[in-house]
């Protein structure tokens, strides 16, 4: 078989270029199928190319950039040789060795493959989102919260992770008003009880947003309540959607184990998957922090552990 690379990263988020910074220095000649620029769902940069300030990344006193961030990522993944292809992967074959993965236009064959194609968060479908994500909208509290010192901000959702961003962002906001749905929370009971005994949390129940309102930032949400269909706008300089994560797995299905949410599994204490040989790391196989700085760690994992098994194969 042709050119067998040793190693395959699917992905290019921090998570894949870190795995590509990490397996290129140890000689292991890595391919990165980076994804298509015309493609939401595998954005070559993953999710800080839609980032603007990135401020909790460690090592810039004062912030950075989001794609410019990632353009040092990749830089420092092309200097150690990395050779990377802005192509998306189509379909992949984990039950013989070496694995081979396609894309529209190639067939690529690897001894290891590393997958990093993260996930995405679930938004509300509205055109505005395109307009505002990253000043004033945002998925992610950790993220973007100390940007709302003293300021009136809003959550979507009902579940256990709107109440945790909701129930962070008090140490930042004025006020914070969770927009839900419908007139009871489906988050744990103690979440519950947090945010109903936070003075700073205000619930605005049987309501949708419409629309969101501001040209260049953030300046309300268009509301709709679901029940009488009274319409209004509530003005909020920060509006965080919080109704979920769809992890980026389709092509996985049936190659690998998934659990219930379509996240990868992976060993514990390990990045391996049930395929030996296979690894994966940052948002796809991680629910509960999805941060950059944790991406880029286990994409460091990921390498140090494909390395191994690949030594191992050998010997």
């Amino acid at each position: 078989m042709n050119d067998v690379k040793d190693i395959l990263i699917i992905g290019s988020g921090p998570a894949g270029l870190t795995a590509a910074i990490y397996t290129a220095r140890a000689n292991l000649r890595p391919l990165m199928l980076e994804g298509e620029l015309s493609s939401s769902s595998d954005q070559p940069g993953g999710q800080l190319m839609l980032t603007t300030e990135v401020e909790n990344y460690p090592g810039f006193v004062d912030g950075i950039q989001g794609p410019e961030l990632m353009a040092n990522f990749r830089g420092q993944a092309l200097r150690f040789g990395t050779e990377i292809v802005t192509e998306r992967a189509t379909k992949v074959d984990f039950t013989s060795h070496p694995f081979t993965v396609w894309s529209r236009e190639a067939e690529y064959h690897a001894n290891a493959v590393i997958i990093s194609t993260g996930a995405q968060s679930r938004m509300l479908g509205l055109e505005a989102e395109k307009r505002l994500l990253g000043h004033g909208l945002s998925t992610c509290a950790t993220c973007d919260g100390f940007f709302f010192q003293e300021q009136p901000i809003a959550v979507v959702g009902g579940g256990d992770s709107a109440l945790e961003e909701a129930l962070f962002l008090t140490k930042f906001a004025e006020k914070v008003s969770v927009i839900h749905r419908r007139d009871s929370l489906r988050a744990s009971k103690i979440m519950q009880e947090r945010a109903f005994k936070n003075d700073k949390i205000e619930f605005v129940w049987d309501t949708v947003v419409t629309d969101l309102v501001g040209d260049s930032s953030l300046e309300g949400a268009q509301l709709r309540n679901v029940k009488t269909g009274e319409e209004s706008v509530l003005a909020v300089s920060g509006l965080f959607v919080a109704i979920g994560h769809v992890p980026n797995t389709s092509l996985f299905s049936g190659q690998l184990e998934l659990d219930a949410n379509g996240y990868i599994v992976t060993i514990p204490g390990t990045t391996g998957t049930s395929v030996e040989g296979v690894f994966a790391s940052g948002d796809v196989q991680d629910h509960v922090y999805r941060q950059a700085i944790t991406a880029a760690g286990s994409g460091c994992m990921a390498a140090i552990d494909a390395e191994r098994w690949l030594e191992s194969q050998h010997d």
